[in-house]
């Protein structure tokens, strides 16, 4: 066992902003002590790919062109369907945590976003038992460790799909309520498990500001359309009280970890909703690079449709709804025709230069329709792509709010530029990344209070929609880390520090090889080491 250890404490989507005027006005105290005690630094996240490449960038170390993984429903290359990502390796690439367990070290890997159980690692893990989305469901190995947790702590008390409808204070109170004992039990779970032993590495990860974020921000924004000072007066600001809730946990567990290097993160940031990607296939059409599906066309792809907006209902229905209906769910599952779904319902690829792709609520993908890559494709490879590529960029940046005549979109992204790898054939080639100036609403919350989105295009006029899920917090590509320990130098680093670096930072700390990463080690967190390990003051292996 080597006397080196680095516990890594994940407040996963909080925001870097509020983490900082918090703990400076001590509404989080323990964070603003580890700030003083330790380095503090911005994260640098992925060009167009912060919403869902984040935890499997970060936990692989490379970029989503090599891990391939950008939402939970993926394009099949060579063809206009799309798979599940949970029915297979959610990456191509392995773990970060691999190459410690591979030398030896021991490892404590817990509710890490977007992983799959992995039996054969030198430690313990635990997969979705309290996290934001899931994909495989709750499992731990070895399979006691399973056991002992519903035994000891029982069931997550949010669960994974903490999305839903909520329209009253008793609502938001009871979600808050719940968030805040799960993190209670989360941290009695992590430090149980730090007593275990001096596990070399152990990493957990909370979610509970990451479902806050979606579920509650109109009710912390004064400024949002949606704000509703009756229930923030009944029920206080959910977001303060769970970063609250969050902060006590980072102070007990802190306390019992005084040995190791500690570092508390946010891999990506929440405010509150932008854009319109929902609006996306419609401001597609209007250009004439999408061409919709005509109506017998339509009943084919009917299913799928009906698919989709079951799942958006199953979703937004009360935990214990869901707990009594899923048998009958299930049972509904296993009889239902097997499908293979377009990319997007009402779109007809034969007919598309182009069609919009998911990539997270917050950001817009599009696919390019080319020739000898798609099935039907109709732009030729090289000049025809990039004049493509070249005349849909400077409309999508022409777009503006018709309202306040602000640009609608920062930025378009290629995916060839940003990201380079073997699974850039399932990215999106396109990613609009929208302006975050003006918060949207939404009209599942009732009213429908600021949830209409006018789109002005020079040529075409407005496009308008409105937006009818009920989240109100939206991610935004930047987060932060303290890191304290031996050796660390407390201070601000003064620069921002990639989301990639985290992986070849953390195997060096462990005097683990970690060579195949896109980032760099973090050099300010290792001086410190090296001149410990110089003077014999630090231990090995």
């Amino acid at each position: 066992m080597s006397k080196n250890r680095v516990v890594v404490l994940a407040l996963d989507a909080a925001s870097p902003k509020l983490l900082r005027e918090w703990a400076r006005d001590g509404t989080l105290p323990n964070l603003h002590r580890l700030m003083e005690r330790g380095l503090t630094s911005d994260i640098r996240g992925l060009d167009g790919f912060y919403i869902g490449s984040t935890w499997p960038s970060l936990y692989t170390g490379v970029n989503p062109g090599r891990h391939g993984f950008h939402y939970q429903l993926q394009l099949v290359p060579g063809t206009y369907r799309l798979r599940r990502v949970a029915d297979g390796e959610p990456t191509r690439v392995k773990p970060f945590w691999h190459a410690l367990s591979d030398a030896g070290r021991r490892v404590a890997i817990l509710d890490v976003p977007l992983t799959k159980l992995d039996p054969g690692i030198n430690g313990l893990q635990v997969v979705e038992w309290g996290v934001h989305d899931d994909l495989y469901g709750f499992g731990a190995a070895p399979k006691s460790v399973e056991e002992h947790i519903l035994a000891k702590y029982g069931k997550h008390e949010v669960g994974s799909a903490c999305d839903a409808t909520r329209r009253c204070a008793a609502d938001y109170g009871e979600f808050t309520r719940r968030l805040v004992k799960s993190i209670e039990t989360k941290s009695r779970l992590t430090a149980d498990t730090l007593a275990l032993e001096p596990w070399d590495f152990l990493i957990q990860v909370f979610s509970e500001s990451h479902c806050v974020g979606h579920q509650c921000w109109h009710l912390h924004e004064p400024s949002h359309p949606a704000f509703d000072a009756a229930t923030v007066g009944a029920i206080g600001d959910p977001i303060k009280r769970v970063y609250q809730a969050l902060d006590t946990a980072v102070g007990q567990l802190a306390a019992s970890v005084q040995d190791a290097t500690l570092i508390v993160m946010s891999a990506h940031g929440m405010t509150h909703w932008y854009g319109a990607t929902f609006l996306l296939r419609d401001i597609l059409f209007a250009l004439g690079v999408s061409v919709p599906l005509q109506a017998k066309a339509r009943t084919n792809d009917r299913f799928g449709a009906l698919s989709n907006l079951a799942r958006r209902a199953w979703h937004g229905l009360p935990r214990r709804a869901r707990q009594m209906l899923s048998p009958l769910r299930e049972s509904l599952q296993r009889s239902a025709p097997a499908a293979e779904p377009t990319l997007i319902h009402g779109i007809d690829p034969a007919r598309s230069k182009c069609f919009p792709i998911s990539n997270g609520l917050g950001t817009g993908g599009i696919r390019l329709n080319i020739a000898g890559r798609e099935p039907k494709g109709l732009l030729q490879p090289g000049r025809d792509v990039e004049a493509m590529i070249s005349a849909l960029t400077e409309d999508l940046l022409s777009l503006t709010d018709a309202d306040s005549g602000r640009p609608l979109v920062d930025r378009v992204v290629r995916a060839d530029e940003c990201c380079k790898g073997p699974a850039l054939a399932v990215l999106p080639d396109l990613v609009i990344e929208w302006s975050r100036e003006r918060p949207v609403g939404s009209t599942a919350l009732g009213g429908g209070q600021g949830a209409l989105v006018r789109v002005r295009h020079p040529r075409l006029g407005v496009i308008e929609g409105a937006n009818g899920y009920g989240r109100t917090g939206e991610h935004e590509p930047d987060g932060l880390f303290v890191a304290a320990g031996p050796g660390i130098a407390a201070g601000a680093l003064g620069k921002s520090v990639s989301l990639l670096d985290f992986a070849p930072t953390v195997c060096s700390l462990l005097g683990c090889s970690f060579e195949h990463g896109d980032g760099r080690p973090i050099r300010e967190m290792l001086a410190g080491r090296e001149q410990l390990r110089s003077e014999g003051r630090e231990g090995g292996r």
